[in-house]
């Protein structure tokens, strides 16, 4: 009977295969990444009209004594300086 249903219902094997509708680890707020990992703060980028895009914003080590109690104006002057960023997709959970 799984045959079955999964002919009828692909989206239930697209669940059970990605197991996008899990948030591990569990109770965390992801808008908040402060409070998960050092010198990190959450961004929203509009790509193009009605895209918008969220994004945690990650200063190196080598920063993080200068970027406490930092807002977010200083983590975007920091996205703008002559140090390289590091882009990592992290897949298609829909988390962070």
């Amino acid at each position: 009977s799984v045959p079955f249903l999964i002919r009828l219902f692909p989206s239930v094997l697209t669940k059970f295969v990605y197991l996008n509708f899990l948030a591990f680890p569990f109770f965390v707020d992801f808008r908040r990444p402060e409070l998960l990992v050092n010198n990190t703060i959450n961004l929203r980028l509009t790509t193009e009209p009605g895209v918008t895009v969220g994004i945690w914003h990650t200063v190196p080590g080598s920063r993080g004594a200068e970027a406490q109690g930092k807002d977010q104006r200083w983590y975007e002057e920091a996205l703008a300086d002559a140090h390289p960023v590091i882009i990592y997709l992290h897949g298609n959970g829909g988390t962070r």
